[in-house]
C-alpha cells in the first residue's frame, strides 16, 4: 500500500490549473500513525505522541488560517466500514473541507503559520485522500 500524505508536484499543477475562483470543497480521508513521526530535531521529536494528538495539534494551529481564509466544514463522519473498495482500508477523519475559492485554499497553505502547522499533520498522518470537488446541485437520485 502506498501512503499519501502531501500531493505530488504534478498533482499539486493539476489542482492549480483549475478554476481558481470556484467555490472548492476537499472530500478529506485521513488515516492517523499509531505514534506521530516528527522530524529529527524537531521539538515534539520524541514526545511519544500518537497520531490522534498530533492531528489534534495540527487542527489547533491551522484553524485560524483556515477560518481567516473564509474555510469550514460541511460535513463531517465517522468511519463505519468499508462497502466498496479495500477492505483493509480505514479512515480515522471524513470531512468535507469548503473554500470560498480555490484562491482561499492556496492562501491558506502558503500562509507561514500554516506552514508551521502542517508538519503537526505530517507527523500524524498514515495516509490520507484530499479530493477537490465543485459544489454541483444535490438532487433526489443517483447520476
Amino acid at each position: 500500500m502506498s501512503d499519501h500524505i502531501d500531493p505530488t508536484r504534478p498533482q499539486f499543477d493539476a489542482f492549480k490549473a483549475l478554476d481558481r475562483d470556484e467555490p472548492c470543497e476537499m472530500l478529506n480521508l485521513v488515516r492517523l500513525r499509531d505514534t506521530a513521526q516528527y522530524p529529527e530535531g524537531h521539538e515534539l521529536a520524541d514526545s511519544g505522541l500518537s497520531g490522534a494528538e498530533a492531528y489534534r495539534l495540527y487542527g489547533k494551529h491551522s484553524g485560524p488560517v483556515f477560518a481567516r481564509v473564509g474555510g469550514q466544514i460541511l460535513w463531517r463522519g465517522d468511519f463505519r466500514t468499508m462497502l466498496t473498495g479495500p477492505e483493509a482500508e480505514h479512515w480515522d477523519h471524513v470531512f468535507v473541507a469548503r473554500y470560498p475559492s480555490a484562491h482561499a485554499f492556496l492562501a491558506m497553505v502558503t500562509d507561514p503559520a500554516y506552514q508551521r502547522a502542517v508538519v503537526h499533520r505530517q507527523a500524524a498522518v498514515r495516509d490520507s485522500r484530499l479530493i477537490r470537488c465543485a459544489p454541483a446541485p444535490a438532487g433526489e437520485v443517483f447520476g
